[in-house]
């Protein structure tokens, strides 16, 4: 490539703002066009659902850069602005004003929206998702009142907002249909260990349970469940997941996976995409993994930063085989934890613990029916992610008694 051709990068995310200063830092000077919908500077989610909900930070805290940066580094930022169409053989995207913008490489960063309930009374004021900072600020403003709150789903922003809304006085009911907290990404056992933790701290919950519609007027009053109960709510949060935003490179003709097959937009290692000199990165991208042999499409900030710098180094021309372990982390009440690797929905696996739950400090191993690690997570326990990573990466069968046994350090497993 040379300086007089241009980068456009669609979605102005953590993973599209991160994917600009990379280019910037690996001595790209041509052109860059960063473009997104919202009108924010691009910002991280995770203070939404932490900081700011808990009434300790405003949302200007998750910003990535300042305007002067993007100025300082000749980052055209066109924010408030949304892509409409992709053309893969003229190298142009076409703006929502009807305008055209070439590219010589295109960055789709289009990340995910969350999955909307389409249920009697969805609309009624008072409902609230959780994605944007926007969302994130009106639903701390309503936290103030300490509303009689009804979270739908025990996922990571189900617990994340409701471990918020009961540390500022908030009466909280979280509704679930699976049999515990978290039990699709952590299992059964270890998802029941987070239940445990929200149900010491007040929270009524309901597992086993699912919604059919909301009550209310002028605003939500009532969340109707499936065994036929009005539960009383002042506000709802509703946190079911989300769907990655993949129409318009389906609508480009860009191979995208199909939601029964992990959804996403289809790339190599390299994070390249079907069409020629495209390119995904976020949560909308789905790669092979070199290390794991198989596809993976991760929803989670490190993951955003990650594949935002591996996409930029590969739109250069560099060698990349995005090989970074899967993480995420949560904070609710007292406990941190940090979570590594990938258990492939559907997949057979033993949980070993280290150390006593009971303590509020302890690990949590997934290995597979070959005795190998799949994922490992901390509860409380700093400075153990770095090893199980490194448990991970190696691929060795494991003794799960020593696993388990905390006097043996985990490099010696």
């Amino acid at each position: 490539m040379t300086d007089a051709e241009q980068i456009v990068i669609v979605g102005a995310s953590l993973a599209g703002a991160t994917a600009a200063e990379e280019l910037r830092n690996d001595g790209w000077t041509g052109g860059i066009v960063l473009i997104g919908s919202e009108t924010k500077l691009p910002y991280e989610r995770p203070p939404l659902s932490k900081g700011v909900l808990l009434g300790k930070d405003q949302t200007d805290v998750a910003q990535l850069h300042d305007q002067q940066w993007y100025d300082d580094n000749n980052v055209n930022l066109r924010l408030g602005t949304t892509v409409t169409g992709i053309d893969t053989a003229a190298h142009t995207v076409t703006l929502d004003d009807g305008s055209q913008v070439s590219y010589s490489k295109l960055l789709i960063a289009t990340g995910s929206r969350v999955r909307r309930l389409d249920l009697p009374g969805a609309d009624l004021p008072g409902i609230h998702y959780l994605r944007t900072a926007d969302e994130s600020q009106a639903l701390t403003d309503a936290y103030a009142a300490k509303p009689r709150v009804v979270v739908v789903g025990a996922g990571w922003i189900g617990l994340e907002a409701a471990s918020a809304a009961r540390e500022r006085g908030c009466e909280v009911t979280v509704v679930e249909p699976q049999s515990t907290a978290l039990a699709a990404v952590l299992g059964e056992q270890v998802g029941e260990l987070f239940a445990d933790l929200h149900r010491q701290h007040g929270v009524d919950l309901r597992f086993d349970t699912g919604v059919e519609g909301f009550e209310g007027t002028d605003k939500v009053a009532g969340v109707r469940t499936s065994d036929g109960e009005v539960i009383p709510a002042d506000l709802v949060i509703v946190g079911v997941g989300v769907q990655p935003n993949t129409e318009l490179a389906a609508d480009a003709g860009i191979e995208v996976a199909t939601p029964d097959n992990g959804s996403g937009i289809v790339t190599g290692p390299d994070l390249r995409t079907s069409a020629e000199d495209v390119y995904a990165a976020g949560d909308v991208v789905r790669w092979e993994h070199p290390l794991f042999g198989r596809p993976v499409r991760v929803e989670h900030w490190q993951s955003a930063k990650d594949t935002g710098k591996s996409a930029a180094k590969a739109i250069l021309g560099q060698d990349v085989a995005h090989d970074a372990l899967p993480f995420f982390f949560t904070d609710q009440y007292d406990l941190g934890m940090e979570y590594a690797g990938d258990v492939p929905r559907g997949a057979s696996y033993q949980v070993v613990l280290r150390g006593d739950p009971a303590s509020g400090a302890y690990l949590a191993f997934w290995l597979d029916d070959d005795r190998r690690l799949l994922a490992g997570m901390h509860v409380n326990t700093w400075g153990a992610t770095d090893a199980i990573q490194d448990l991970i990466r190696s691929g060795k069968q494991l003794d799960p008694a020593r696993l388990a046994d905390a006097s043996i350090d985990l490099a010696d497993v």
